[in-house]
């Protein structure tokens, strides 16, 4: 019978939700989707929902946009 994999990490996210997204930010709604539309901060769409890779994030807090 396989063993179930129980002793491993779960698997690190490579993306976050847009509210999610703008509350680690520090901003609002507008500014988070001005953010995201102007290229500021890349985002990924997966139909309607919009997804921010934490990459994103970081070169965004890091100032390297």
């Amino acid at each position: 019978m396989t063993q179930l994999i129980d002793n491993q990490d779960p698997p690190q996210r490579l993306t976050i939700p847009f509210e999610e997204a703008r509350l680690l930010v520090g901003v609002g709604r507008n500014t988070m989707y001005r953010l995201l539309n102007n290229g500021t901060i890349r985002c990924v769409r997966a139909g309607r929902k919009i997804l921010i890779p934490l990459s994103a994030i970081e070169e965004f807090i890091n100032g390297k946009h």
